[in-house]
């Protein structure tokens, strides 16, 4: 798989999944925490629109704009490196590369 490939979209590049990943469990957060999009721009400074950029998973999530929204959330982040599970008689490579994608 060529994680580069120009023509596959951003589903398709390793921080896709990763991306996917941090505005499903944003939103979640939100919700259980009972607070509009409205409400999180609020306590983070930004605007509306800047919120929802970050939660459409379009905008490049930095670690200082995932740690803004944590504080803003009064949560934490946690950022974790590990070996991706591994399927028989698969290179490492296609089994890292459906891990960042979450293939």
């Amino acid at each position: 798989m060529n994680w580069f490939a120009k023509d596959e979209g951003c589903a398709e590049l390793p921080g896709g999944g990763l991306a996917r990943q941090a505005t499903a469990e944003l939103a979640g957060l939100l919700a259980a925490r009972g607070m509009t999009r409205a409400d999180l721009a609020k306590a983070m400074g930004v605007s509306p629109g800047r919120v929802s950029q970050i939660l459409s998973g379009d905008a490049n999530l930095t670690v200082r704009t995932l740690a803004s929204v944590a504080e803003a959330l009064g949560a934490c982040v946690e950022i974790k490196f590990f070996d991706p599970p591994r399927a028989a008689g698969r290179p490492v490579s296609d089994a890292m590369a459906d891990a960042m994608t979450g293939s």
